[in-house]
């Protein structure tokens, strides 16, 4: 998988919150954000989407293990304008992710691999990272 960007021996652990400030594109089609123990096994894999894949205005997350996508997850609002800042937070529990979006809608991701710490994160698409802060 090509990466834009990618963010390696950093520390995301449970109990911790990741905050991703970026803008997309004028004209992004999609972007998305990767968070996993490496660039092949992705736990969480948020995938806004403006108009591609057959979706129009929907945020898909799933997990990448093994080789294989997962079953897609969608849910929560879609808050995100081309052009327009976005802001997204990431609460990491012990079983899931907490993501809240922009305009205040949430997505409760399972950590499916059930690890405590990830180590690798990476961002694709029609998008510009601004800031990532864990606290």
């Amino acid at each position: 998988m090509m990466k834009d960007m990618i963010v390696k021996n950093m520390s995301f652990k449970v109990g911790q919150t990741l905050t991703v400030v970026g803008v997309p594109k004028p004209d992004a089609s999609n972007f998305s954000l990767n968070i996993g123990s490496d660039e092949q096994e992705i736990t969480f894999h948020m995938n806004p989407r403006f108009n591609a894949h057959g979706d129009e205005n929907a945020v898909v997350c799933n997990s990448y293990q093994g080789g294989n996508w997962c079953e897609e997850h969608r849910e929560g609002g879609f808050p995100f304008q081309q052009g327009e800042e976005f802001k997204i937070t990431i609460e990491f529990t012990p079983t899931e992710f907490l993501v809240t979006l922009s305009d205040g809608s949430n997505i409760h991701f399972p950590n499916r691999i059930g690890v405590e710490k990830y180590s690798c994160m990476s961002f694709e698409g029609d998008a510009r990272i601004k800031s990532i802060e864990i606290k």
